[in-house]
């Protein structure tokens, strides 16, 4: 089973030397990485390339304009070979046995369309600071699921040939266009965690969850989660009204508070428990 490890860099050059290392010293050998560079006007491209050399598993791309991370990411899929896909950001590393782990899962159950694991918050030298603390293993099948609050994360991998099934990313996405991956994933089949650490998330200045994107990102993130519920068909959640037109974030989170409540929480552990 062959994993295309995918890497969307825009002006990120000078971290790639650790995320490089991360993919080179993985303990599962049947992988390609492919990076698609989106313009960037730094030396990323010069010092991707010399790092690489002439190692022909790494395949190297530059789009002829900025695009954003929607149309970056949709073309590396297409540009992926393998059977597993799995986003590594240049910024970010993964840890020895991460592909290996998920290609295991994929290969013992083929109802599995996506996996993700835990990530380790490090800071701007790669150094851990804290775990993602909201980890665990989702229930599957769920229409009512939105990803909110946030569980599915870094380290995800996805079968390929059925993300091609699905409406693929929103290209039009500059933020939030992992969440419009996972959810569009999960439609389609079970989603299984790995509890392990196999992602290292790198915090900098320069990231976009750390810039001034975070209100943009809130209000595509419920655009995200509300075309997801017209994917599925939903008219009414929590006997709510959901709108027929997408006007504000805001409207379509208020919808979800109902999730934040004890007996909710109760009842996703009986689900996870009992029907995984």
């Amino acid at each position: 089973m062959k994993f295309s490890v995918l890497v969307a860099n825009y002006n990120n050059g000078k971290f790639f030397r650790d995320c490089y290392q991360s993919i080179v010293s993985q303990s599962y050998d049947n992988w390609e990485a492919i990076i698609l560079d989106d313009k960037s006007t730094d030396n990323s491209l010069q010092i991707i390339r010399e790092l690489i050399g002439d190692d022909s598993r790494f395949r190297i791309y530059e789009n002829a304009e900025n695009a954003g991370v929607g149309v970056i990411k949709s073309k590396l899929i297409e540009l992926a070979t393998g059977d597993i896909c799995g986003f590594v950001d240049p910024d970010d590393a993964i840890l020895p046995t991460a592909i290996e782990k998920s290609v295991e899962i994929f290969s013992k159950d083929k109802k599995t369309v996506l996996t993700y694991s835990r990530f380790m918050k490090c800071d701007k030298n790669l150094q851990p600071v804290a775990p993602f603390q909201s980890a665990k293993q989702v229930a599957n099948n769920n229409p009512y699921f939105f990803n909110c609050p946030i569980v599915i994360n870094h380290f995800v991998c996805f079968r390929r040939d059925i993300y091609l099934q699905t409406e693929k990313i929103n290209q039009e996405l500059r933020i939030s266009e992992d969440q419009d991956l996972y959810l569009k994933m999960y439609e389609k089949g079970n989603v299984k965690f790995i509890s392990d650490t196999n992602y290292l998330y790198r915090t900098h200045a320069g990231g976009i969850s750390q810039n001034d994107n975070k209100k943009k990102s809130y209000e595509l993130w419920g655009m995200v989660i509300w075309n997801a519920m017209q994917r599925r068909g939903l008219k009414t959640i929590h006997g709510k009204k959901i709108p027929g037109t997408y006007t504000n974030a805001q409207e379509i989170f208020d919808l979800l508070k109902y999730q934040n409540s004890f007996f909710y929480r109760i009842r996703k552990r009986i689900l996870v428990a009992f029907f995984n």
